[in-house]
């Protein structure tokens, strides 16, 4: 993690772009979430469970999405999806891992600080860390956190915003 990977009027810019975005509740199934979200390059929609092209990344996000290529060690061209979120009073995410369509996940942080919960089963229960993330932080989930590791953010009372920019696995290469 990296905090201040971004000026504080970039990260306003980053706001206003998001919040000028499609944005729409996240579906799961037949529950509705209380955070807002827009997909570019790629698109799963949980609703019904398919994983599709979705429309090409705007030019606006092609600067931060090179930074955060850069501190993940990828190449920009890898992170093929971006996954624009606002969460507003009493949002978050629940426990889960990022579909094995994807393999490097890297958000960036925007708005309001927010704690990242991780855990991971074991045989006598779950291992359990946790990070802030800082308004304008980034950071990057790839290997066992990963894959062995839960992730969530619990509800929060102040509005936050997301950028999280995603890398097909092999298996989402082929699908």
């Amino acid at each position: 993690m990296r905090d201040d990977v971004l000026t504080g009027a970039q990260e306003a810019a980053l706001i206003s772009h998001i919040d000028g975005s499609d944005l729409s509740p996240f579906r799961f199934q037949q529950w509705e979430g209380k955070r807002l979200t827009y997909s570019y390059g790629w698109n799963y929609d949980f609703e019904h469970v398919r994983f599709a092209p979705a429309e090409p990344m705007p030019d606006w996000l092609l600067d931060v999405r090179a930074r955060a290529a850069a501190f993940a060690g990828l190449s920009a061209d890898d992170l093929v999806q971006a996954l624009l979120i606002r969460y507003d009073p009493g949002a978050g995410i629940g426990w889960h891992k990022d579909r094995p369509v994807f393999e490097h996940v890297v958000g960036i942080s925007l708005g309001s600080k927010a704690v990242l919960r991780l855990r991971r089963r074991t045989a006598a229960g779950f291992d359990r860390a946790k990070v802030t993330l800082a308004p304008r932080s980034i950071y990057h989930l790839s290997g066992e956190v990963r894959h062995a590791w839960e992730h969530s953010i619990a509800p929060m009372d102040v509005p936050r915003w997301s950028i999280t920019f995603r890398s097909l696995s092999d298996k989402g290469r082929a699908a």
